[in-house]
């Protein structure tokens, strides 16, 4: 009995351009991965390896190589090697510097100790019995899309809605949070994710515009790496801050507790994909909470085979504050699976099935 694993690569296609103040997304590359042991080939375990061209930290031309290494520490492993302490064990044996691979061998490992069903943690959620409050996300384009997306979202019954800005005319976005405002009124929980967008020294003058229109929060205002201009925004701002990239790269405890003590943000925003997987993101989660510091999960534009790990994730912790798990209706050919997304909540709709015929046979896989 003895562990074999392979992988292949997906291109995910958007349904429309995704508009972030780093550019324009079209489509997006991405590494499922398949364990399994030699003996039992139809119970299997699947992770997603979801690098995000120019944000995240991996060299995107070694992932084959960095993927062929982990396969030759884990072939010929017996499964027994990840009954206990499954995380910590993959932590041994991959590189920090490529935190969206240890995400997809986390997964899949526990996917595959616990039966190969998609079922990485044994929860409410992953049982079809609890749902999860999530925010409508609102990407950059031009007026009209951003509008129409606004009432979509809006009419979908999202109580919380997330707007990226930063990429077109201030008066336009500012503009559009009126709209937003007028219609959802105080009911409605705001959030804007600037992504690093506003210049250091007009990043007071922008805030203070924004202030009008009662925000939740504003992730990462400034760009990431420094930390005395974040720490004064996040002291003088009078709308909460919420740490998104500055989080990227930071892998050992001592330093995320540095740049949490340092920084004093309100909130952090985790990415699994990009902080290091699910043992990163739990550590993540237990030092903000030993700060008092706020947090949400959010989603990286992965597949629903990522995706699904990380709602099963959140749904771990008795989560009130809605998430960022709402990206799976972004692609046109998404892996099919019972992830439903109704009323401005994700749940596990045990009814449906996963589809992984087209994923399990690409002609890609190694």
């Amino acid at each position: 009995m003895a562990l074999k694993m392979n992988y292949s690569t997906h291109v995910l296609d958007f349904r429309f351009d995704a508009g972030t103040s780093r550019g324009v997304m079209r489509t997006r590359k991405t590494w499922f991965v398949k364990i399994y042991d030699s003996d039992r080939t139809d119970v299997f375990g699947i992770g997603e390896c979801a690098p995000l061209g120019g944000l995240s930290p991996e060299d995107l031309t070694q992932m084959d190589f960095e993927l062929e290494r982990i396969n030759r520490k884990i072939t010929g492993l017996p499964l027994s090697h990840f009954a206990e302490s499954p995380l910590d064990k993959v932590q041994a044996m991959t590189d920090p510097a490529f935190p969206s691979i240890r995400f997809g061998i986390e997964m899949a490992i526990l996917d595959l100790l616990n039966g190969g069903e998609r079922m990485i943690f044994r929860n409410e959620f992953a049982e079809g019995r609890q749902s999860l409050p999530i925010n409508g996300l609102i990407w950059m384009g031009n007026k009209d899309f951003m509008s129409q997306q606004i009432q979509e979202k809006l009419d979908a019954g999202f109580n919380c809605i997330k707007m990226k800005v930063g990429a077109i005319d201030l008066e336009e976005e500012l503009a559009l949070l009126k709209v937003i405002r007028k219609v959802g009124g105080n009911r409605l929980d705001l959030r804007i994710d600037a992504n690093g967008a506003f210049p250091n020294n007009e990043a007071f003058k922008i805030l203070k515009r924004f202030e009008a229109f009662g925000l939740h929060s504003i992730e990462q205002p400034i760009m990431p790496r420094q930390p005395e201009a974040m720490s004064l925004i996040c002291e003088k701002s009078q709308i909460p801050i919420a740490l998104d990239e500055d989080l990227i790269g930071v892998h050992r405890t001592r330093d995320r507790i540095e740049l949490l003590s340092y920084i004093k943000p309100q909130y952090i925003v985790i990415k699994p994909s990009l902080v290091g997987g699910l043992l990163a993101t739990q550590e993540w989660i237990r030092l903000a909470e030993e700060r008092q510091i706020g947090w949400w999960i959010t989603s990286a534009l992965e597949s629903n085979i990522g995706l699904n790990a990380i709602a099963q994730l959140t749904a771990n912790y008795d989560v009130t504050m809605p998430q960022g798990l709402g990206t799976g209706q972004l692609y046109h050919n998404n892996i099919p699976s019972p992830l439903v997304i109704a009323d401005g909540f994700i749940k596990y709709d045990r009814r449906n099935s996963w589809e992984l015929e087209e994923l399990l046979n690409h002609s890609g896989s190694v």
